[in-house]
């Protein structure tokens, strides 16, 4: 199979899909891969590491979607890539259906198989290609809110772990899972006063074993989210429904009772975001404000640490990556029921029921 890894084009996006180590693997098994020119420039590699192992270098994006039978690539394609896309082509990248439309219907024309890395599952409902990103987005949210946080940034000038005789910010982090834990992980290593809830009381059971004493947990409700917003100095969004929008657990009204300068950081705004005031932004333009509260919503936060990012990423997608090239889609998806959870949309049909509700489209299921 002839693989394609383009240059990404979204604002920073500064990952590439597959390291030189994954590209090695997969001509050592017989494939050809062709790597956009300078793709992975900003991730630390070079065209030259990538020829070392037998990449083909193509000099445009077009010629890479053109060539390959398949696209590996971190973000979802974008408006100019639309047309890109061709029939029975097998896109295999974060999608995020649930939080837009346009590309949702775009996806649809195109005819092109569309396999999401949010929502290949395992049995155990764990999320293996999202994990590795959720856990850099995690530990990035407290980063970049504890960077907002700072006077001349537009927060309140207060000091995430504080100081001796001045009492630590308290950071406030809704949600649990893999991104709620490293987010709340990394506020505590700072010294921070932290709150996480969660609607899973076995969850809080875990990680009131397994967090650092300045750990909180919090059962997750309407009241108990509205009280703690109160006094909160950091808020921290990461809320999942696989392949669904995400649920708008703080309210505008909310906000009035909040302290002005505090940092909202909404790491579910892939999936739409978990705050009802927020909207995408980028590492060009990160935040803005309403009624008083800051709010960060960057749309792809572990770009802003590539290398790092697509280290992580390609650990994890390889082996799916390996089956899609050595059995083609059709077979790989059926020997692995993980692989075909990531079916979102195949030759013009939505196959994945949650994305279908998102825009009202007819939802159909896969028969492979």
């Amino acid at each position: 199979m002839l693989i394609g890894v383009p240059k990404e084009i979204k604002n920073n996006e500064n990952r590439v899909g597959l390291t030189p180590a994954g590209v090695q693997e997969l001509v050592r098994r017989g494939h050809r891969v062709a790597v956009q020119a300078s793709a992975g420039e900003n991730s630390g590699f070079t065209d030259d590491d990538y020829k070392a192992v037998g990449a083909e270098i193509l000099p445009s994006i077009e010629a890479v979607y053109a060539a390959a039978e398949m696209i590996v690539k971190v973000k979802e394609p974008i408006a100019p890539e639309y047309p890109l896309v061709r029939r029975d082509q097998v896109v295999f990248t974060y999608f995020h259906f649930a939080s837009s439309e346009p590309l949702t219907r775009a996806m649809v024309a195109s005819g092109a198989v569309c396999c999401a890395y949010e929502t290949v599952e395992r049995a155990d409902r764990s999320l293996p290609l999202l994990i590795p990103m959720s856990e850099v987005a995690g530990r990035m949210s407290t980063q970049e809110g504890r960077y907002f946080l700072e006077k001349p940034r537009g927060g309140k000038g207060k000091l995430l772990g504080g100081v001796p005789g001045v009492k630590p910010a308290k950071v406030f982090v809704i949600g649990a899972g893999v991104v709620g834990t490293a987010a709340a992980r990394t506020a505590a290593g700072t010294g921070a006063d932290v709150t996480i809830c969660d609607i899973s009381l076995q969850r809080l059971t875990y990680l009131a074993d397994v967090m650092p004493k300045n750990v909180k947990t919090l059962m997750s409700s309407e009241y108990n989210i509205r009280e703690e917003l109160k006094t909160a100095d950091l808020v921290i969004g990461s809320v999942l429904i696989p392949g669904a929008k995400a649920p708008k657990l703080v309210t505008r009204d909310m906000l009035r009772d909040m302290q002005p300068g505090t940092v909202m950081v909404d790491v579910a705004i892939d999936q739409g975001g978990c705050f009802e005031t927020s909207r995408p932004t980028t590492h060009e333009d990160p935040v803005y404000y309403v009624d008083g509260i800051l709010h960060y919503c960057v749309a792809n936060i572990p770009g802003a640490v590539p290398y790092t990012s697509t280290l992580a990423l390609t650990n994890a997608t390889l082996p799916y990556v390996v089956q899609l090239a050595d059995k083609g889609w059709r077979r790989a998806c059926r020997e692995n029921r993980e692989l075909e959870l990531g079916l979102n949309v195949v030759g013009g049909k939505v196959v994945y029921r949650p994305v279908a509700e998102a825009w009202g489209l007819p939802w159909e299921p896969i028969e492979l």
